[in-house]
């Protein structure tokens, strides 16, 4: 079997699973960049985890992060990797991908093929046009502890949703029309969903992905692969790996490659949602000053502001003003409800100038902060509170993303999200990273 497909970046897996008997949904946990702001999430699936062998122990949620010792943990979280691989929790199977179904309470179920991708044709630095590139600006403060977790790590357990262009869908929907043998079957904890895994063992079915893939690079040079879920997880294996082959490791390494689960942007099931802006500026005085701000910087876009007195209206104008020419953002202050517009935009996106004046503006006024707000009800609500702005951004629809990124590179950090927290992968299959 052909196990390295260079010119696609794709390698063939060697994957470890459970052994039988082990309890997959105490195994099975959601990615460690989830839930941040509530460690009751993760106390509860602790709880309901027990002394079963569990993800949990191979990998340190960000909600944890400022807790205890960090060295301490990642020692603890290196020696459980060890003592699953010794003791027989985990199980090394045949070369292959793994296909994967799952239900996350949407018309449809999510789609997926885990398969690793070669570390070699990724550069999560700016301006890089490698086959797979970042969607989403990299935030280098959060690579360390990422890194320091897989530097000496023993082996991998990915939450990685890579993206491919596929709108006729010939990479991973022909292969749900295969018998494939069934890997798991089961109930994800927390209000997951259910969880499908069948075996791509075959070289012919296997030499078909590669085919298909190849087909897909789009550009000059091309995008394949654009990361969807994971991207600081990604790159931190990047920057492993990067330090493994500067001390001399062979070109055939393991911790050359990453899994990650490729998903169709076509999918049905995969919902792009917005991530809005809230701008603290202290008061209401302040708040005047920054739309000031925007239709100065802007005033060559033929900028404009719109005040909305009428909460239905404005909703309704959101609409509307949608499938308008130019960009259009709503905002919500204490005094009331607008649109703002840009007829001649800078940047493909809404979200890549506004971001880029609420940086430049908060590191003019060091006083000011911005947060990043899911949900427009939970936005609206914190908006309405004196000094602050929120900006309710349209929702990135998904065919827009890919050509946005290969025409001005990765969006603005926390630009989207796929889908709702519960949504995101799961941690199961493993793969050693060390010979």
């Amino acid at each position: 079997m052909k196990r390295h497909f260079p010119d696609i970046a794709l390698h063939v897996p060697t994957l470890l699973l459970p052994r039988a008997g082990v309890s997959l949904p105490a195994w099975s946990v959601i990615a460690c960049d989830q839930h941040t702001s509530s460690p009751e999430y993760w106390d509860e699936t602790a709880r309901l985890v027990g002394d079963n062998p569990s993800t949990l122990h191979l990998v340190l949620p960000e909600a944890a992060l400022k807790d205890g010792d960090r060295e301490a943990a990642i020692a603890a979280i290196h020696q459980r990797m060890a003592d699953y691989l010794t003791g027989g929790v985990l199980v090394e199977q045949a070369p292959g991908f793994m296909l994967v179904e799952r239900d996350c309470g949407r018309d449809q179920p999510r789609r997926g093929l885990l398969v690793a991708l070669d570390l070699e044709a990724f550069d999560y630095q700016d301006g890089s046009r490698t086959l797979i590139r970042s969607t989403e600006g990299t935030d280098v403060e959060r690579l360390p502890a990422r890194a320091a977790v897989r530097r000496d790590a023993p082996l991998e357990t990915p939450h990685v949703l890579a993206l491919i262009d596929d709108p006729q869908r010939t990479v991973i929907e022909p292969l749900f029309q295969l018998d494939l043998p069934s890997a798991y079957d089961f109930e994800l904890l927390q209000g997951g969903g259910r969880v499908r895994g069948w075996w791509i063992a075959d070289s012919a079915a296997i030499n078909g992905v590669a085919q298909a893939l190849a087909a897909l690079r789009r550009g000059d040079p091309p995008l394949l692969y654009a990361m969807g879920d994971g991207n600081h997880s990604f790159a931190a294996a990047r920057l492993v790996w990067q330090e493994r082959k500067a001390a001399g490791a062979p070109p055939d390494h393991p911790a050359r490659y990453a899994l990650a689960e490729l998903v169709n942007i076509h999918d049905e099931s995969l919902e792009f949602t917005a991530i809005h802006r809230l701008l603290d500026v202290g008061d209401e005085a302040a708040t005047a000053m920054v739309f000031d701000a925007l239709a100065k910087r802007f005033e060559r876009a033929r900028f404009v502001r719109r005040p909305i007195a009428d909460a239905e209206r404005w909703q309704r104008m959101r609409t509307v003003a949608a499938a308008e020419p130019g960009h259009h953002v709503a905002y919500r202050t204490a005094r009331g409800q607008g649109l703002v517009s840009i007829a001649d935009p800078p940047l493909p996106l809404a979200i890549g100038w506004l971001q880029a004046f609420l940086d430049d503006y908060v590191a003019a006024h060091p006083s000011a902060q911005v947060d990043y707000i899911h949900g427009d009800d939970a936005l609206i609500a914190l908006a309405q509170r004196p000094g602050h702005i929120g900006f309710l951004l349209p929702a990135l629809r998904k065919g827009d993303l890919l050509p946005a990124v290969l025409r001005a590179g990765p969006t603005p950090r926390k630009t989207f999200s796929l889908g709702e927290a519960r949504e995101k992968r799961y941690y199961l299959e493993c793969r050693r990273i060390r010979p």
